[in-house]
């Protein structure tokens, strides 16, 4: 990676409209340059690869292979990369599990006109960045006992519209233990009932459906 010159930029999303405008935005800037564009996942890894960027902006939700999946491969070969999230999703889980995987910042789409230049040169400087309402559902849910894995698996095919019975059958276990883990549920998310909880779990970007 470069540390002379104009920021060196790799930009990945699959909507070439949005691609359109960050690179309008970029190429106004004398501080600046974009080197390479991907629409999938799968293509961010390929042109990091290639051209070794000093800032790297990911689609949380692309084909082939989601963002969190190509900061994990990115930052796996370059300890060293420095990774922007761009996304519509300001769920708090989403956001823990890109920052876990080596993000440094977290952009919502619907600021980049006002905040994506400014979180490029902090995130190139050193510093992360994270928009101040998605800082307050991480500090919100901080102390929350997290589901566990099977607790996620029930929650996921309750979301697909199975009843405890074939939730039981989809895992092997018996319905009672289904009925516990509902409850268990429940209580960790704060909900009122099962589509309650599916409702919560997807805007805090714990599951996906």
């Amino acid at each position: 990676m470069t540390t002379n010159g104009p920021i060196r930029i790799l930009l990945a999303d699959d909507h070439p409209l949005l691609r359109d405008g960050v690179a309008g935005l970029i190429a106004d800037q004398p501080d600046m340059m974009l080197v390479g564009e991907a629409s999938t996942g799968l293509e961010a890894i390929d042109q990091f690869r290639r051209h070794r960027p000093d800032i790297t902006l990911l689609d949380l939700q692309m084909p082939e292979l989601g963002g969190i999946g190509a900061i994990k491969t990115i930052r796996d070969e370059s300890p060293e990369a420095r990774i922007i999230i761009l996304t519509t999703y300001k769920g708090d889980a989403q956001v823990l599990s890109a920052l876990r995987s080596g993000a440094q910042g977290y952009l919502l789409k619907s600021t980049l006109r006002r905040e994506l230049l400014d979180t490029i040169r902090a995130v190139h400087n050193g510093l992360k960045r994270i928009p101040p309402d998605v800082a307050a559902q991480l500090a919100e849910h901080a102390a929350d006992d997290p589901l566990t894995s099977r607790e996620l698996e029930v929650l996921r095919l309750i979301g697909a519209g199975k009843a405890n019975k074939l939730i039981a059958s989809d895992l092997a276990i018996t319905e009672e233990t289904v009925k516990g883990h509902v409850k268990n549920i429940l209580s960790k998310l704060g909900a009122s009932d099962r589509t309650h909880a599916v409702t919560i779990a997807l805007k805090r970007g714990i599951i996906e459906l």
